[in-house]
Formats: structure tokens, C-alpha cells, sequence
């Protein structure tokens, strides 16, 4: 799985909204049933698609697969020119807002039933993908990002820290405790960074405030919302005083962090962990464990399944969708790919709460990420947050670069960042 999710942005929406404004055209002429259906990254789909056709003859399902950047720029291009999308589309969490914005692009999941699925998810999900105060279905929820603490046994072990799961969760109760934390691990570690950097923390943090950047009425905050400030000072903090390995989520250095063990400890959403395996390789295994991140909840993506108006076989790309989310399926998807069900009746299913995970030293994965799911409280996403989170991002960036105090980091970036949210 490579689904590098909110840490990577997509500056090249910026004409977004022109994109929008492209005339339509009439679906094609009805024909063979072939389904499209477009993800960023692998979703664990292809077995499933198989299933699928053997279980409705006359149907073909072909998977669309993208980077993260680009999949969400086609589908913004695709509406906006009223063809060439795809039938199903996968939007994530952190765009919903502004794909929500053209509603009449998407067909209402309303029209074919959707409402009698409410019930699925909980309802922080399912309000995620409705517009319209709830009226307007647009997407299906697919996975979830709930939060966990990975760390490395056998460096916690050197530093002269427990390695036990649950003593190690107690050593870290709030991000002050975590920090705290840190800083003994580097004073006795020789070397090695106890994060891989001050932005997983600062997210992570983010993450767990129900409004960052701005209000639910969308009016930016971020320059006056202590939420934003702490999380910025914490983990800028941790980032001035050499306690991060400073490479940024999902590129190759932060891989050959991994691989080279120059750190010890990263907030991971479930998907997370199979990018950390894979960097890690075999010779990592059973030296990574999981637990729970400070404050015992939180999330870090999702996505949803959409279907465009511009489809020429609407109703049945609903009902792949449908099928696609449905516990079943979801549950078959976190046990073969891990990612985390957002379906009420997968992630309290006992085969994903008992499901362990051996590269992790048999953490219990599904247990510890279902519970994060249970305690989390979602956060307001604004329709700039895609041009206003970078800034911050970028803001650490420069402290952990040692080119900036955390206050002139803070001050560039409030000025940036509500510059960005006025556009």
C-alpha cells in the first residue's frame, strides 16, 4: 500500500474553482457495463473487484490508480470538463470541503437509497460526506485514519525506557508528558532522534482539536486558536532542540530514516503501517511496536466514494460503491491491507478487534486503532485548509532547519496562512 495522505498537498489547485465552471456533456450511449473506479494509492480493491463481476455477470470493474496529487487534480479537471471521470471516485477527507462546493457535479447518493445506510457509520463519517445540512449523500465512507504511536522496542531499550506497550503509553498520557519524554530518550540515545519529525507531531496534535485553522463557520482562527499555537510550540519546540530527525512524511529520506533507524518513535494512523514496514523491510521486524497516542484518540485521513453526474451508469456505480464500503468488505480490506474500517460493523467486528500484527511484535493493532476510532473527535476542515496547512507545515519546516525562532516561524506563518485563507 503507498496512500501518502494530508502531509501532501496539491498546490496545483489553485485554479480549482475555474476548473469547475467547464460546461458538461451528456453521458455516453448505454452499452456494456464497464465501471470505473479511481483511487489515490491502493485501497486494497482488486481481489474485491474480481468478486464483484463474478457475483453480477455482465459487470467489469477496472481500478484507476494515482499518486495523491494527481488523482485528486484529474478528478477536478475531469468535472470540469464534464467527461473522462471516472464512474466511482475516491475523495479524501481534507478536499471533501471543496469538492462540496460543486455539488452538482456529484450525484445525490439520496436519489438511490443512500439515506437507509446511515446507520453504518457513525455519525462524525457520515456528516463528513453530506452536504446541504445531511441532505445531499455524496460519498460512502471508506477508511479512517485513527490514531496510534509507533515506536521501536529495541531503541526505547538502549535509552533506558520500557518497551512494554502499555508502560509506554503511560509514560506519555499528554503531549507535554510526550515531549517530556523526548527529551530523556535523546539525552541517553547516541544519536538517534526520538521523532522522525516536529510535523507528524504538530498534525498529530492538530488532529485532535474539533477546529485549527478555522471556525465551522469558516472564518480563519489559526493566528488565535490556542490549539494551533501549543501544537505549533510543542513540537517546534522538540524540533530546536535536535530531538527529531527532521525528513518530511513519505519522501525517500524519510524512508532511509526508517531503514537506517536515526529515529525511534512517529504518530501513525493505521494505513501508516504498512509504509513503515515496507521502508523498514524484514530486518526491522518485531523491533516495531504500537500504542496509544498521547491523548488517546485522534485522525489522520479517511476517504470517501463518490459518483460523478457525468457517469453513464450511475445507479450501478452506486450500488459498486455501496458494496465496496459495506462492513463485509471493509473488514476484508483492514485484514488483508490494513486500513482501518470507518464502517461501524467492521471495526467492532471481533476478527478486527483481535487482528495482530507480527511485524509489530504482535501488537494488537485492531484493538488499539478501533479504540482510537471509539474516543476520537473529528475536526472542522475550511475550504482553504488545503492552501492554509502547508504554511504551517512549512513554518516547522524553517525551525527544525534552524533558520527560524519559533516565533518568527509563528508570526511568517499567521501572515502567510491568513493571506492563503483569503484567496
Amino acid at each position: 500500500m503507498t496512500r501518502p495522505r494530508g502531509s501532501r498537498l496539491v498546490a496545483g489547485l489553485t485554479a480549482f474553482a475555474l476548473l469547475l465552471t467547464g460546461c458538461s456533456s451528456e453521458p455516453e450511449a448505454a452499452g456494456p457495463i464497464k465501471l470505473t473506479v479511481a483511487t489515490f494509492g491502493e485501497f486494497g480493491y482488486e481481489k474485491l473487484f474480481d468478486d464483484y463481476e463474478k457475483a453480477h455477470p455482465g459487470v467489469t470493474v477496472e481500478g484507476r490508480v494515482a499518486d495523491f496529487e494527481t488523482h485528486h487534480r484529474q478528478l477536478a479537471t475531469g468535472l470540469g470538463a464534464g467527461r473522462g471521470g471516472a464512474d466511482v471516485v475516491a475523495i479524501e477527507e481534507q478536499y471533501l470541503p471543496k469538492f462540496r462546493q460543486s455539488t452538482d457535479k456529484f450525484s445525490d447518493l439520496s436519489e438511490f437509497g443512500a439515506q437507509g445506510l446511515k446507520q453504518n457509520w457513525p455519525s462524525w463519517k457520515w456528516d463528513q460526506g453530506t452536504a446541504d445540512d445531511g441532505k445531499f449523500v455524496m460519498g460512502l465512507g471508506t477508511d479512517m485514519g485513527s490514531l496510534a504511536l509507533c515506536y521501536r522496542r529495541d531503541l526505547f531499550a538502549n535509552a533506558g525506557l520500557p518497551t512494554d506497550r502499555d508502560q509506554v503509553a503511560a509514560l506519555w498520557p499528554t503531549w507535554d508528558k510526550f515531549a517530556e519524554t523526548g527529551e530523556k530518550f535523546s539525552s541517553r540515545s547516541g544519536g538517534v532522534k526520538f521523532a522522525d519529525s516536529a510535523g507528524t507531531v504538530y498534525t498529530a496534535m492538530l488532529n485532535q482539536a474539533q477546529e485549527n485553522y478555522f471556525a465551522k463557520d469558516d472564518t480563519f482562527i489559526a493566528d488565535k486558536n490556542p490549539n494551533v499555537r501549543k501544537a505549533f510550540d510543542l513540537a517546534g519546540g522538540m524540533a530546536l532542540k535536535k530531538e527529531t530527525a527532521a525528513v518530511t512524511t513519505f519522501t525517500q529520506p524519510w524512508t532511509v530514516a526508517i531503514k537506517q533507524s536515526r529515529f525511534a518513535a512517529i504518530t501513525c494512523p493505521a494505513w501508516m503501517l504498512t509504509q513503515i514496514q515496507e521502508a523498514g523491510g524484514p530486518e526491522l521486524a518485531g523491533k516495531w511496536d504500537v500504542t496509544s497516542v498521547p491523548g488517546g484518540a485522534g485522525n489522520w485521513g479517511g476517504s470517501f466514494l463518490t459518483v460523478p453526474k457525468q457517469g453513464a451508469h450511475r445507479k450501478e456505480a452506486y450500488d459498486l460503491a455501496v458494496w465496496l464500503t459495506a462492513p463485509e468488505q471493509q473488514k476484508r480490506i483492514f485484514l488483508e491491507s490494513g486500513l482501518l474500517p470507518s464502517a461501524l460493523g467492521a471495526y467492532q467486528d471481533p476478527a478486527v478487534l483481535s487482528h495482530t500484527s507480527d511485524y509489530f511484535s504482535g501488537a494488537p493493532v485492531g484493538k488499539i486503532f478501533a479504540a482510537s476510532a471509539e474516543a476520537l473527535r473529528p475536526n472542522y476542515r475550511g475550504l482553504r485548509d488545503g492552501e492554509v496547512r502547508p504554511v504551517y507545515g512549512h513554518a516547522l519546516g524553517r525551525v527544525e532547519e534552524g533558520k527560524q525562532s519559533i516565533d518568527q516561524a509563528w508570526s511568517q506563518a499567521a501572515t502567510e496562512g491568513r493571506a492563503a485563507a483569503a484567496k
